[in-house]
């Protein structure tokens, strides 16, 4: 059995090719990904990874996992299909924006200037994915009680978590609770502020069966190229001419 193992994880080649891109010109980099769905068991670990992250409030989830449920009995299985913000090359949600607050940046991925969002939310209906949800400023703690004295209860544990200052885009935002991004449209960004400082996505590092692949999709050497260039490879509505970012392999 140990002849079957892979030479080495994939994390340390992808943590390699991030290396090698850094080594570029910023515009030279076009950041790709690439979702295995014959690796993926639906543990939602990418989910709950992200989530963290980026101290995601209820009903903010940039990170979901879809299950169906394919064939005739007794021929039945269950498929999983992460869907984050596919990083279209011709996104829709871009030009709807009319103060100009998302826009697709040099390295390729899509960004949100939450200081300029203003919450129309015009973006999520033009969404062909729904990889976009809006923040309404919802706390998990809304009905905690707090007890005098006590190390546990709202104050507590909102503190310890949900009104920590979101770290996305390398931006100091304020804590939850004083403005941006409550109100804003958000989703996934490729973690950008991570990739700024030598670290994969956090949807990459937590996968436990490496179905998601991270890199620049412009470089030969890099494994998530080597995966695009795959017979099983797909794009979810490709009929659009969205051109997303993000890969599948079947």
């Amino acid at each position: 059995m140990a002849r079957d193992l892979p030479v080495e994880d994939p994390l340390i080649r992808m943590q390699r090719d991030l290396k090698r891109a850094q080594g570029k010109k910023p515009e030279d980099i076009k950041w790709g990904m690439v979702i295995d769905l014959a690796k993926c068991i639906g543990c939602h670990a990418c989910t709950i990874a992200c989530i963290t992250e980026n101290s995601l409030p209820p009903g903010v989830v940039y990170r979901v996992v879809l299950e169906e449920e394919v064939g005739q009995f007794p021929h039945v299985r269950r498929v999983f299909t992460p869907r984050p913000c596919l990083h279209c090359q011709n996104p829709p949600c871009t030009k709807c924006c009319p103060v100009t607050a998302t826009w697709k940046n040099e390295q390729g991925a899509v960004v949100i200037d939450y200081n300029k969002c203003m919450g129309c939310r015009y973006c999520l209906v033009a969404c062909p994915y729904g990889a976009r949800t809006s923040d309404y400023g919802e706390w998990y703690t809304t009905d905690t009680p707090d007890s005098q004295g006590k190390l546990f209860g709202r104050k507590a544990a909102a503190k310890g978590y949900e009104s920590r200052p979101a770290a996305e885009y390398g931006r100091k935002w304020p804590e939850r609770g004083h403005g941006s991004p409550i109100g804003n449209a958000r989703k996934c960004h490729f973690c950008l502020h991570r990739l700024a400082v030598g670290m994969l996505p956090a949807c990459t590092t937590s996968c436990i069966g490496r179905s998601t692949i991270f890199g620049d999709r412009t470089d030969p050497q890099s494994l998530v190229f080597e995966m695009i260039g795959s017979p099983r490879v797909y794009r979810l509505k490709e009929e659009l001419g969205t051109h997303p970012a993000v890969y599948y392999l079947k």
